[in-house]
This record gives structure tokens, C-alpha cells and sequence, in this order.
């Protein structure tokens, strides 16, 4: 294992976006969904790829072990610079034990993703030393998003050695989500719900810096513990740095998830995750 962070090199116009499910296919009803934001991807002036591992109406999109080998092959493909699942699901944790971190690590490609893809993120950057993104689904890129947070397209395709700044929107998404059955080319959200960031260890601001590291907490609590999850060690490795950890969480119950990072922050509980703390804006965010 790696203990340099490497970054893909920006995303250009003509790169190539290849599209799998490594967790939960994308339904029928949903086909025109996909080609709405397939074909949004190709306005940006990208080229796309699909994957075989990607229609269906199961949990998962196809076997855990072509799942893997579909992935990896875009991985090791030089023509390909960014891995953009449709959504997240249920069972992307199948994959961990199979991903080519050697691959990744020999040519850094941008993946991305949240929710169960957040399985694989972690794992990925833990292992093999490369940045991956956590951000919007490939379903959910089209959307326009609040003032202050940036697509993960922009920030993949910046230049090396460039920051960027995110803040509290104070809004948030009214209702669920949009049905895609009958509204395939949704691209506006109803941001009218008041929202803030909250400092829970008292006061307005604190000011924090570090490495990122994190996820889905509904699903990496469940790497913790594993070689997959070992973000004591990624912690000891970026000492000099400082480490945050961010979780998110999809949907636990409250009391679920406080459950949960009691596990990961006990004196006796999993070795693989340190305890972590609610925090202020960040002056720069790199993504993980």
C-alpha cells in the first residue's frame, strides 16, 4: 500500500466516461433516464462508454465477479478517465476483495460516486494511494446544485495543484425523489428547504484542514476492522497532513447510526476507524 496521495490528471473534453453498476443495475423503466444523462455527459464533450454490467431488475446488475472484472478492465483501460456509476444500491461490498488497486495505482482514473459506490471509494484510495471523488451518481449529474458546492465534473477537471472552496448552501432539497419514469430529463431540483451546517462541538467556526477520508456510514462501518477499511493506518501514514473523516448517512435511523460510530469510536471496538468529530467549513476540500 501506498502512502503518497496520487491524482488522475484533469478531465479534458474528448476523455472517455465509462459507465457500470457495480451494485444495483439501472431498471428498465429507467432506460430513458440513463440516455437523458448519458447524452448530457456527451454535451459536455465527452466520449461514454457503457458497460454490460448495467440493466437489470435484481439487486445487483450481474455476479459479484463480473461486476469486478468489468470494472477492472476499466480501470486498466488507458483510454478511460473517469468511472461514473449510475447510482449506489445495496451490495457493492461484494467487490472489495476483488478491485486492481495495481492498476489504479499504476494509471490513476477518476471514480466516483456516493451512497453504496462509497464501499468501493474508500477501499480504493485506502489501498491504493489514488484520490477518488465522492459525489454525484451519474443519475443524478444533470441536476444544477446549490450555490457553494461544486459538481465533481468542474473539480475533476481542474488543473493540478488547484483548490477549491465549498460552503454551507442554507438549503436543501424539498421532497424526494423525482420519478424518472415519467420525467427521464429532471435537471432541477426544488431547493427551497431551509438547512445549516452545525457545529456540534460548540461555537460557530472552527477551522480544520487534512486529508479526507470517508464515506456512506450505512456501508463502511462495515470495512471497519478489514484491510479494506484501515483508516488508523491512512491517519498514522498522513500525520504530517491531518486526517478528517466524513461520513453521510443514507438511511439509517438515528439511533442506528448512533450505534454505529460508537462501534467505530470505542476504546474496544474496530481498529479500523478512528474516531471522528462534527466540523465547521473547510477551507479546502480534496477529493477523496
Amino acid at each position: 500500500m501506498s502512502t503518497e496521495i496520487r491524482y488522475p490528471r484533469p478531465l479534458r473534453p474528448g476523455d472517455t466516461v465509462a459507465v457500470t453498476a457495480p451494485s444495483a443495475p439501472v431498471r428498465p423503466e429507467h432506460e430513458a433516464r440513463l440516455t437523458f444523462v448519458t447524452d448530457w455527459l456527451r454535451g459536455r464533450g465527452f466520449e461514454v462508454i457503457l458497460g454490460e454490467c448495467l440493466i437489470g431488475d435484481g439487486i445487483t446488475s450481474a455476479s459479484a465477479r463480473a461486476r469486478a472484472d468489468e470494472f477492472n478492465a476499466f480501470v486498466r483501460d488507458p483510454a478511460v478517465r473517469a468511472i461514473a456509476p449510475p447510482w449506489g444500491g445495496e451490495l457493492a461490498i461484494d467487490l472489495v476483495d476483488l478491485l486492481d488497486h495495481d492498476a489504479l495505482r499504476a494509471d490513476p482514473t477518476w471514480v466516483v460516486g456516493w451512497s453504496d459506490i462509497s464501499t468501493l471509494l474508500l477501499p480504493l484510495t485506502l489501498r491504493s494511494g489514488v484520490a477518488t471523488m465522492h459525489g454525484q451518481n451519474l443519475m443524478d449529474a444533470p441536476y444544477e446544485l446549490p450555490q457553494g458546492t461544486a459538481h465533481w465534473l468542474d473539480v475533476a477537471a481542474m488543473p493540478a495543484g488547484a483548490s477549491f472552496v465549498q460552503g454551507d448552501p442554507r438549503v436543501r432539497r424539498r421532497g424526494g425523489f423525482d420519478d424518472w419514469e415519467r420525467h427521464p430529463c429532471a435537471d432541477r431540483m426544488d431547493l427551497s428547504e431551509p438547512t445549516s451546517w452545525r457545529v456540534l462541538a460548540g461555537g460557530s467556526r472552527i477551522d480544520v484542514s487534512g486529508r479526507l477520508i470517508g464515506g456512506c456510514l450505512d456501508v463502511v462501518c462495515h470495512l471497519a476492522g478489514t484491510p479494506y477499511g484501515d483508516v488508523r493506518r491512512f491517519a498514522r501514514d498522513h500525520e504530517d497532513d491531518g486526517v478528517i473523516v466524513y461520513l453521510e448517512n443514507c438511511e439509517a435511523p438515528s439511533l442506528d447510526a448512533a450505534r454505529m460510530l460508537h462501534g467505530r469510536a470505542s476504546p474496544g471496538g474496530s481498529r479500523g476507524h478512528q474516531r471522528c468529530s462534527s466540523a465547521g467549513p473547510v477551507r479546502r476540500n480534496e477529493p477523496v
